[in-house]
């Protein structure tokens, strides 16, 4: 399948560079890339039966920056693509740090969203009864533990470059070498472009998240690995008994990409409830 590539002129002067696959009379879903990748939808589930659309967010790929970008913001950065692609409706799915941009459409953009997917996502840092770090391997600890204290703290914890566990399982490992070596291809180009936008990110997840998950109305499925250790499952049991409805799916032994194994059954769950 083709992906054609845009660029979409915001109004504030920025620019989104999009995706768009374009084909398909089925279901538009809307892809949240992770930290760091830029915005290509995912190539292993390409599909005739759905039109993905995508963009690199704030200053990953050809982007724009926004410094002090918020979770929130990505609402209307993807209602100006969806608009510029002629998308009236559309479902949502996020993986990492894409997931809690997907929950902010769904929350901000109710009457445009249909369904949403959010895969390895973290939960809000001021999460009522939630040990935020509890599980959390040390190089996701570190750097949001800097996070915390401003963007100067997060710029040094990058300058440092001390090599710290990701917190990867030996399946994730494996899989980043066959079934989801896309992920290289989505992640290298971001690493090689600088730290910049993924210090954007780690700063806008330690921030108040400018939505309440609770005012998410449409069907939301969350789909976590019990094995991850780069955002732990609590996070994804946390979003679930917080959105309303929400769907919980937690794939025994998967870890942070391998959890990706299951985004063709929740393709199919957008689809189903998403109609």
């Amino acid at each position: 399948m083709t992906v054609r590539e845009l660029d979409v002129a915001l109004p504030d002067g920025r620019t989104l560079h999009a995706y768009d696959t374009g084909s398909g009379d089925g279901v538009a879903v809307c892809w949240h890339h992770g930290t760091p990748n830029i915005g290509a939808p995912p190539a292993p589930l390409l599909d005739a039966g759905v039109r993905w659309f995508s963009a690199d967010r704030p200053g990953y790929g050809g982007s724009t920056p926004l410094p002090g970008r918020t979770v929130g913001s990505a609402a209307a950065d993807t209602e100006a693509v969806a608009d510029a692609l002629g998308i009236e409706r559309f479902a949502l799915m996020g993986h990492s740090g894409g997931s809690p941009h997907a929950l902010a459409c769904a929350a901000l953009l109710a009457d445009r969203v249909t369904a949403t997917v959010a895969m390895s996502g973290l939960a809000p840092y001021d999460a009522e009864g939630l040990d935020w770090y509890a599980g959390m391997a040390d190089a996701g600890v570190q750097s949001h533990r800097a996070a915390e204290q401003g963007r100067a703290a997060r710029e040094a914890f990058e300058e440092a470059g001390e090599e710290l566990d990701i917190g990867f399982t030996p399946g994730d490992e494996e899989a980043l070498g066959g079934r989801w070596a896309w992920f290289l291809d989505v992640v290298r180009p971001a690493i090689a472009a600088g730290p910049a936008a993924a210090i954007e990110d780690d700063l806008g997840s330690v921030a108040p998240w400018d939505f309440d998950p609770a005012d998410i109305t449409t069907p939301v499925l969350i789909v976590h690995g019990d094995a991850d250790r780069m955002v732990p499952v609590a996070h994804g049991r946390w979003l679930a008994a917080a959105i309303p409805g929400a769907e919980l799916w937690v794939r025994p032994d998967a870890g942070h990409l391998t959890v990706m194994d299951a985004a063709q059954d929740a393709l199919d769950w957008l689809r189903r409830v998403g109609e």
